[in-house]
């Protein structure tokens, strides 16, 4: 199965909807790099979504936000970078930015290898060869929509709690981004080859048309 490196606030690592965690970094630079303990939640639920999808998943955490959902540039790419190294076939990151600069820095990132899934409307789910993921309330867990060659929407909801209604639970783009890398690292065996031309086809096995929408008809 793969190692999916989950580039979020730290992992809760034992958490019941996550299991163990292979290796973990945190790049923020506040603390040891050992630390990756996910002291905000918000890492922990995106892992408990991937690993609800692929329970056979080798999970990564690497820390890029500390104290609240901020980061940098900088930490970003140290994170990046160690999970290349640490061999990652699949990198979720949900966040993003606008900044061209940075376009350029992640973009040399991007060509060095790994699958990318990312935000739809930030860079580096902007960049080519970045799997663009938007989100679609309609849809399922379970269930992608392609939105163009590299770009498809998925579910914006995590995993769900007992007693807890979907509306009050978290969600968001985040969670779009979970549930595609999810289903990726589900499907891996199916992959033709470990590149994002391969997980799109994978991804668009998952195809869901969005409902039909009809006329509101009065007399």
């Amino acid at each position: 199965m793969p190692k999916v490196a989950i580039l979020d606030s730290g992992v809760h690592v034992g958490h019941p909807h996550v299991g163990d965690v292979v290796a973990g970094f945190n790049a923020t630079g506040m603390g040891a790099e050992n630390d990756w303990l996910d002291r905000i939640g918000h890492g922990t639920a995106v892992a408990g979504a991937i690993r609800s999808l692929a329970p056979e998943a080798e999970l990564m955490a690497v820390k890029i936000f500390e104290g609240g959902l901020r980061t940098n540039i900088d930490i970003i790419l140290r994170g990046i970078e160690w999970a290349l190294d640490q061999g990652a076939d699949l990198i979720n990151l949900s966040l993003g930015t606008t900044n061209e600069a940075h376009a350029a820095r992640l973009g040399e990132w991007v060509a060095k290898g790994s699958i990318w899934v990312s935000a739809a409307t930030a860079y580096p789910g902007m960049l080519d060869g970045v799997i663009a993921i938007e989100l679609d309330a309609t849809l399922e867990r379970n269930q992608i929509r392609v939105a163009g060659p590299m770009r498809f929407a998925a579910s914006p909801y995590p995993r769900e709690i007992p007693g807890v209604s979907r509306e009050k639970n978290l969600q968001g783009i985040s969670f779009a981004v979970a549930n595609a890398t999810g289903l990726l690292a589900a499907s891996w065996e199916a992959m033709v080859a470990s590149d994002a031309l391969s997980a799109c086809g994978v991804l668009a096995s998952y195809n869901s048309e969005p409902p039909e929408v009809k006329p509101n008809m009065q007399d």
